[in-house]
This record gives structure tokens, C-alpha cells and sequence, in this order.
């Protein structure tokens, strides 16, 4: 057995290992945060059920850092049990980390100062708000840039709109601020994320493990979101971008790795 137990079988039980571990005296240091459907089901004590109603399995573990605490990851998640991906590594280290669990046959990514899919989310200087995830505006753009969105990721969205309300703190509250501002730079950012909120509300009707309230409530959220984001006065930048519109691509494509 390591310094800090086996791995475990169960997600949830293997994030608590893994959040534990970051809060003993020798990593407390570290700024190492869940991001994904783990950080989601972590900030929704209420209402995370809905992940198991609708059918929601995990498949990894995520988190954001800073490259600052690449040695210190390193070897954390060696002493607990995950094996480095070393070629990852070598490619990626300046952005990414890749850690295998050999046991369960499950991965850790780790990702430094932003996520660069279909469109860029920067972190650096957010990953102090929060003491366990990422802060909740960047949960919900996480899941809100995917240009080819899928279910698993709608329903995250939706239990995380039905647990939390929209306002102008990271207290509990997904900060409206964050999520403008960012789109109103960025067009086609703007264009993916309005274009997930109303399939995201399309979507309700779609899952009978949603109550009314659950539906009523989440669709008063993405609406006032909706209406934040529209009413947010867009940059020069934005308004070029706009007038190409979608005559060309807005968005990068994502390849997983091979190995993944």
C-alpha cells in the first residue's frame, strides 16, 4: 500500500483520495483542481443525483494547474499509484500531463494555465478561487465550447444551472462577468456557447428524470444567462469576426490522442 492507500475502484471515492492527499502538509502548496464531470458532481450536493437519473457514468479524472507545480504533480500522482505518461510528457509538458491507472484502466489529464479545445479558456489567476474545482463560470464554458456537444455533457451543464443560480460572485453562484466578457471578445466563442444554451433547453424535455421545478428552474437560468451575454457590449474585434459570420470556421477541431 502507498503513502496514501490504493487506488480506488470507485470515482468518487478515488477523487476524495486524491483531494485528501492535496490538503496534506507536503502538497497544501499545490494549486491542483477538478475540472470535468467529477468537479461538477463536487459542487452539486443538492442536486448531482441527476448525473445517476439521467445516466451519467465518469470515465476520468481532470484537473487545471499551473506549470509551476509540474514537479510537484509528478510526483504526487506517482505516490499515488498513477504511472506518468512519459511521451506525453516529452510532447506536451508546457500544457499537459497525462497519468495512467494501470488498475482500473483509467487516466488522469492535468492541464496548465488554460484549456485549448474547440475554443481557448484561460485560467491563470482563477484557480485561487476555488479551494477543490475550477470556479463555476469556467465549468460551465467548459462544457459550453464543445462545438460538437454531446449528451453526457448537456446533462453535467444542467445540473450544475439547476443547483446554482447566475449572478456577480464565484460564491456558490456561476459569475455571470466571467462568462461575458470572455464572449464578448471572442465571436466565435460567442457563437458555440449561444448556440449549446439553447440545445441545452431543447434538451430538458428529452430526460423524464427532470421534474417540472428541475426544468422550470434551469430554463430560468439559461435565459437569464442568454440575456447577460446578449446585453454585454461586444468589442471591436467581435464585431469584425461577426460580419464573416459562418462563411468561415469559428472553431478549432479536437483529435484525441491515440492512446486515449
Amino acid at each position: 500500500m502507498g503513502k496514501y492507500g490504493e487506488i480506488q475502484e470507485d470515482f468518487y471515492t478515488e477523487r476524495t483520495r486524491i483531494l485528501d492527499a492535496l490538503k496534506a502538509d507536503e502538497n497544501k502548496h499545490m494549486l491542483m483542481r477538478l475540472i470535468g464531470a467529477l468537479a461538477f458532481r463536487t459542487h452539486c450536493p443538492q442536486f448531482g443525483y441527476i448525473q445517476d437519473e439521467l445516466g451519467r457514468h465518469f470515465t476520468d479524472i481532470d484537473f487545471a494547474s499551473y506549470p509551476r507545480f509540474f514537479k510537484d504533480i509528478v510526483r504526487l500522482l506517482t505516490e499515488l499509484g498513477y504511472q506518468e505518461d512519459k511521451a506525453v510528457t516529452q510532447l506536451f509538458s508546457e500544457s499537459r500531463l497525462l497519468f495512467h491507472d494501470l488498475k482500473f484502466g483509467r487516466h488522469i489529464d492535468i492541464f496548465f494555465n488554460k484549456l485549448d479545445f474547440c475554443h481557448v479558456i484561460p485560467f491563470t489567476g482563477r484557480l485561487e478561487v476555488e479551494e477543490s474545482t475550477l470556479p463555476l463560470a469556467e465549468l460551465v464554458l467548459e462544457k459550453m465550447q464543445i462545438v460538437k456537444i454531446n449528451e453526457k455533457d448537456l446533462i453535467d451543464t444542467i445540473m450544475l444551472l439547476r443547483e446554482h443560480p447566475i449572478g456577480d460572485t464565484d460564491t456558490e453562484t456561476i459569475h455571470a462577468g466571467i462568462i461575458t466578457h470572455t464572449l464578448a471578445d471572442d465571436w466565435g466563442f460567442w457563437r458555440t456557447v449561444t448556440g449549446n444554451l439553447k440545445l441545452l433547453d431543447k434538451e430538458l424535455d428529452h430526460h423524464s428524470g427532470l421534474g417540472e421545478e428541475d426544468r422550470k428552474i434551469v430554463r430560468q437560468r439559461i435565459s437569464e444567462l442568454s440575456k447577460r451575454i446578449d446585453n454585454q457590449p461586444k468589442t471591436l474585434r467581435w464585431k469584425l469576426r461577426s460580419n464573416i459570420g459562418e462563411r468561415v470556421k469559428w472553431y478549432k477541431d479536437v483529435e484525441e490522442l491515440m492512446h486515449r
